[in-house]
């Protein structure tokens, strides 16, 4: 054999375990406004669980940034690899992922109410190609309200902040505008077209003269939150958001569901899908874990007293 045929021979030996490797290994795709922290948390896991990037795993991000009309794009992207798997963050996403494919299994890591936008027939047994986890967010909002009344006692009325693609913004923007009624508040809303219309649905929201503004659990607003936590600081107005990392940003108050924990469990789900286990048959679960993250330097450049009680319920306080 010439010494040249006798190296490609070599060579090919040597690459063939690895590109076998990279055949066998599971493709997940991602489908979500960002790569955000949690996504880490979802990786962290299944890396624990024996799945390692660039070895069995391969990762396939598809981020929509604040612009929910782009999932249909990313979803049949995914579906065309195809994906092994496919886990989504917001209610716009999975329904993208589900109407790009009724056979790759899908894994929610975070929706708010996953049948009632017809994500899945019922909770404890989905049946189809999707499953996954539920934020809460309707009770969350709820409690959101309540929390802002309390750290701003002399409210009267009060804008709420979402965006037209989600069709759980809509949805939860009609239970804050009832229980502000039967609170005694006067309401505003002001639902943004992303990701063209920030800065005017921002000036239209201040048009309202709020004294305090609640951010609806809409994902597509969380590439925005510097400009958002900046908008409210300038116009000196207290906002309560849904995402621990806008009370990082400067947000006066974050009142959410642990999506490190939420995601952790998304990847046991992924595992469990991975190793052969129908999505059907694993029920939709409900998140358990909370937190409360306050900003102390906003609420002091604010003017605002931090309520003992609330403070000591704090998960974090930022000082």
């Amino acid at each position: 054999m010439r010494r040249r045929d006798l190296a490609a021979a070599l060579g090919a030996i040597v690459l063939a375990p690895a590109a076998r490797a990279a055949e066998a290994a599971k493709v997940i795709g991602l489908l979500a406004p960002a790569p955000l922290r949690a996504i880490d948390s979802f990786k962290a896991e299944l890396h624990r669980r024996g799945w390692t990037e660039g070895q069995n795993i391969r990762f396939e991000p598809r981020w929509a940034g604040g612009d929910d009309n782009r999932y249909a794009t990313l979803a049949a992207e995914l579906a065309g690899l195809p994906a092994d798997v496919i886990l989504t963050w917001s209610t716009p996403a999975v329904l993208a992922a589900k109407r790009a494919s009724r056979t790759i299994p899908i894994v929610m890591g975070a929706i708010a109410d996953p049948v009632g936008v017809g994500a899945v027939a019922n909770l404890s047994r989905p049946g189809g190609n999707v499953t996954g986890f539920s934020t809460q967010n309707y009770e969350l909002e709820t409690k959101r309200l309540e929390l802002l009344r309390e750290f701003v006692p002399g409210m009267a009325r009060i804008a709420f902040l979402g965006n037209t693609a989600n069709p759980y913004a809509i949805n939860a923007l009609q239970q804050l505008h009832a229980m502000a009624e039967r609170g005694g508040l006067k309401s505003d809303s002001v639902m943004l077209d992303m990701p063209g219309a920030l800065e005017s649905g921002l000036a239209q929201l201040m048009r309202t003269h709020p004294d305090a503004v609640l951010v609806v659990a809409a994902p597509a607003l969380f590439p925005y939150r510097q400009t958002i936590v900046e908008f409210m600081a300038q116009h000196r107005v207290p906002a309560i958001y849904p995402f621990r990392e806008f009370a990082e940003a400067g947000g006066l108050i974050a009142y959410a569901t642990n999506f490190d924990d939420l995601f952790r469990q998304a990847a046991d789900y992924v595992d469990k899908i991975l190793r052969g286990t129908s999505p059907g048959e694993l029920p939709v679960q409900q998140a358990a874990t909370f937190e409360l993250v306050i900003n102390q330097k906003t609420a002091g450049a604010l003017g605002l007293a931090i309520p003992p009680l609330l403070l000591a319920r704090a998960d974090e306080v930022i000082e």
